[in-house]
């Protein structure tokens, strides 16, 4: 028990003072008598009498040290399942209890405080922040943030998606926000941004290396289990999530991003800086700005680039959704150019269809002529054969043929009389 200065400074007095006992101070002061004890020193120091409450354990005491000198963080379960293979005959509660007083303590973990030039680094991570009603079901929302190291301007997005392709988009949008790139991204050890990973060897993403090529900025990678290394976007993550997101409902992503775009320019800007009291990080931004690698004209392509086959209803699958493509290219390939805003269906360079990008599930978009093309290909299918003899050899023949239909006669029996 924890008791205040004042409590103790009492104990001491009336102890040391006037020679109360232990029993007669803790009636007074209303405390247990164990918390005298401990502020006058005079509890017993622990000297191993865990252990010899587990009788059953001393033949196997030398085991268990080496066990757990080896392997620190080995759960009681299994060690038990051990100590049975060399005919221990206890409880797994004992082990347990056993386990909780002698495993070795971690070691203290000390960090390196590190100081990073201007423009030399932006960290870069995803938040998730639940699920988001979309037509057809629900899709997950993140978002994007971005923040130079030592500046600390953050810059965040809106994403339905953690692709490849999103993650180039968002790079590419934040450096036009920022107005240049630092030299170096540092990211975590997500599949989008690194394929394989051995010991302190690493394979990025190809798409990924491409566009770091394009703006001249090198990839980095935190050590696995390691976030504190980017603890500068960690912080930016949760501090959206406090300030922003809390207490906040995003129904549109459009939307969405719109008021994170104007919270973005008016508040984070206007905070003090964490390591320049004197100044705020719009202040110290402008700073590190001159010196960011200039962007290049044009701006590296983001759009995801794909084959896509058209199967028998003129249809292509793209995102779990549905777009109608002219009928004449049923059962062909056709490429495919999506953005987050549009999808765009191209055949040898010549688009053939357009849509704006649907993110609900199991949606489908038709363009309406599309549609008026099939139905026209089905009704002269479905023309008889006898009408088309009639036609070769009388070409105005279907006049002829509205007349008898708007007359209420039986086509079929008067094209047969007819041939």
């Amino acid at each position: 028990m924890t008791v205040s200065a004042l409590v103790e400074a009492n104990i001491t007095r009336l102890h040391y003072g006037e020679h109360f006992k232990v029993g007669t101070i803790a009636a007074q002061l209303k405390v247990h008598p164990d918390v005298v004890r401990r502020v006058l020193g005079l509890l017993p120091e622990p000297t191993g009498e865990r252990t010899a409450r587990c009788p059953t354990l001393f033949p196997y005491a030398g085991f268990i040290a080496d066990t757990l000198q080896t392997y620190p963080k080995l759960c009681s379960t299994r060690l038990y399942d051990m100590l049975c293979e060399r005919s221990y005959e206890g409880s797994p509660r004992t082990v347990r209890r056993y386990v909780q007083g002698v495993r070795p303590k971690p070691a203290a973990q000390v960090f390196l405080r590190l100081q990073v030039l201007p423009a030399e680094q932006a960290q870069v991570d995803w938040g998730y922040l639940g699920k988001v009603a979309v037509p057809g079901g629900t899709r997950a929302l993140w978002v994007f943030v971005m923040v130079l190291a030592y500046s600390r301007a953050l810059w965040a997005e809106l994403v339905f998606d953690l692709s490849v392709h999103s993650l180039r988009r968002s790079l590419v949008r934040a450096a036009e926000y920022f107005g240049g790139c630092t030299r170096q991204w540092l990211f975590d050890n997500p599949k989008t941004v690194v394929i394989e990973r051995h010991q302190g060897e690493a394979r990025f993403h190809p798409l990924l290396l491409e566009l770091s090529g394009s703006l001249r900025v090198q990839t980095r990678l935190c050590n696995v289990r390691a976030p504190w290394e980017k603890g500068r976007v960690e912080r930016a993550v949760r501090y959206l999530k406090d300030r922003f997101f809390a207490g906040r409902t995003i129904y549109d992503i459009a939307s969405g991003n719109q008021q994170l775009l104007d919270f973005l320019n008016q508040i984070p800007p206007e905070r003090p800086h964490p390591d320049f009291s004197d100044r705020t990080v719009a202040q110290v931004l402008a700073e590190e700005q001159p010196l960011l690698l200039r962007l290049p004209d044009p701006l590296p392509c983001t759009d995801q680039v794909l084959s896509v086959a058209v199967d028998k209803t003129a249809f292509v699958r793209f995102d779990r959704n549905l777009y109608s493509v002219p009928p004449a290219f049923a059962h062909k390939t056709l490429t495919l150019c999506a953005s987050d805003t549009d999808v765009r269906l191209l055949d040898a360079g010549t688009q053939v269809a357009d849509y704006n990008r649907q993110w609900g599930i199991k949606q489908i978009l038709e363009n309406p002529h599309h549609r008026e093309e099939i139905l026209l290909l089905k009704e002269r299918a479905r023309a008889p054969k006898g009408r088309d003899r009639l036609r070769q050899s009388v070409p105005n023949i279907d006049e002829l043929f509205v007349q008898w239909l708007l007359a209420g006669r039986n086509v079929g029996s008067l094209t047969m009389r007819t041939l």
